[in-house]
């Protein structure tokens, strides 16, 4: 039996993707200057006109999908006969992966002859967007769902993320950075290199100098982490750098078999955090514990 997957937008895929692979994906949102906007996948603001607005010294806050969203979407399916696979943003990063088991936990008893499943992803950005990337060719090869959860669970923590900032001052403002470092690390041109770890959360690795090493530093961990006989699917997410992004996806490209790259914004919630510049490297490899 065909079933719904629902993730929500920390997941940074296009809206032409969600769309085309039939993903209902839940907008979590951010406030600026007092107003609040749905992060839609560029429908309520477009992610240039979003990072013109950070550059300019405006700071987003952002906010969690809550309980009620969840319930009256999965709702929607329920009554609709389908079983739900909800694949969530890191519950270290955010509390919407929680909102979505608390949903389930109130849903199940009321329908029990379906099936719903959350699945922490313990990813980010279109690292998240990856993890949802193999479980809709799971899903397309009618693999039951069942299936599709095994495989998520056994799998996501091989789902490396790789990824380095331009403007310190964001890793300060979320308490990554300390002034100390984000001031030291600007006059010095000094760039950080994080991924994400065992747990979900954002964690430094280590500092380069210059941001053309940085970029370089991303596809050096991929060598480390990544198998070179294997056909490669890469996602690259960019906070308003496109041509950066190109110029990872060409090194990625010189040194692996690439089956598919596919290139997109970090979305507002996670910009907001993370800011203008920002590059991220994402792709399947050994789990982070052997990092």
């Amino acid at each position: 039996m065909r079933f719904r997957i629902f993730t929500d937008s920390c997941c940074d895929f296009p809206k032409s993707y969600v769309d085309e692979h039939e993903i209902t994906a839940l907008p979590l949102s951010f406030i600026v200057e007092g107003k609040e906007y749905l992060d839609d996948f560029g429908q309520s603001m477009t992610p240039k006109d979003y990072y013109a607005m950070l550059r300019s010294g405006k700071n987003g806050v952002t906010s969690q999908v809550n309980t009620e969203r969840f319930i009256d979407a999965f709702t929607k399916s329920l009554e609709a006969g389908e079983d739900i696979l909800y694949i969530g943003f890191s519950s270290a990063l955010s509390g919407t992966c929680s909102s979505a088991m608390l949903a389930a936990n109130l849903l199940k008893d009321k329908y029990p002859d379906r099936k719903i499943y959350i699945v922490d992803s313990l990813c980010a950005s279109l690292g998240q967007g990856l993890l949802i990337h193999q479980a809709v060719a799971l899903r397309d090869a009618a693999r039951p769902i069942e299936e599709v959860v095994a495989w998520l669970e056994k799998n996501k923590l091989r789902l490396n993320h790789w990824f380095t900032v331009d403007d310190l001052n964001f890793l300060k403002r979320g308490g990554r950075l300390s002034g100390t470092m984000a001031f030291l690390g600007t006059i010095l041109d000094i760039k950080p290199v994080l991924h994400v770890d065992m747990a979900g959360r954002l964690v430094p690795v280590t500092k380069v100098k210059g941001r053309k090493r940085a970029l370089r530093s991303l596809v050096d961990y991929m060598v480390k982490m990544a198998d070179p006989n294997e056909e490669q699917t890469v996602f690259i997410s960019h906070g308003d750098c496109e041509e950066d992004a190109q110029a990872v996806a060409a090194m990625v490209r010189e040194k692996f078999k690439v089956k598919e790259i596919l290139i997109h914004f970090v979305g507002p919630v996670i910009g907001s955090h993370s800011g203008p510049g920002t590059v991220a490297l994402f792709f399947m490899g050994k789990p982070r514990e052997e990092f």
